[in-house]
């Protein structure tokens, strides 16, 4: 055995306070790698999971969120429903204002899958975006 060994999958996700409660800002995660297996074949399923959310009073600690996505690579379960009980298990343990996952799922049989799940809190508005101006990237290189 290794003197630290990897730790075990977990459907147990860590939380921690959130440091700017007062402040609507993005937490983004990508996932690359996530797997699970097709309920029907059996054959692995591969996804790109990205998860933006506004934290209300928790945010996600990190490595929690890296065995719990780990923990469904032995899994069957459809794109659908596993993206869907991936946001379910992320709103019931933080509450966020507001939470999107988009599950963009690999190649098979010569279809794409790409799933989107959203939350709001109820009663929750975002602020209004700000619209910068745009410029020329600059160079440094006089023309």
């Amino acid at each position: 055995m290794p003197p630290n060994p990897p730790s075990a999958p977990s459907k147990e996700l860590h939380v921690f306070d959130n440091p700017a409660p007062q402040r609507d800002y993005v937490i983004q995660f990508q996932i690359p790698e996530f797997t699970c297996h097709c309920p029907l074949t059996g054959q692995p399923d591969f996804a790109h999971f990205t998860i933006d959310y506004i934290a209300d009073q928790l945010c996600i600690e990190l490595k929690s969120l890296k065995m719990y996505m780990w923990s469904f690579r032995n899994e069957g379960a459809f794109h659908e429903k596993v993206t869907n009980d991936i946001l379910d298990d992320i709103v019931k343990t933080i509450r966020p204002r507001y939470a999107r996952i988009v599950a963009k799922w690999y190649v098979r049989g010569g279809i794409y899958t790409n799933v989107v799940a959203e939350h709001r809190l109820p009663g929750w508005e975002p602020q209004p975006l700000v619209q910068l101006p745009q410029h020329e990237a600059e160079s440094g290189m006089l023309r």
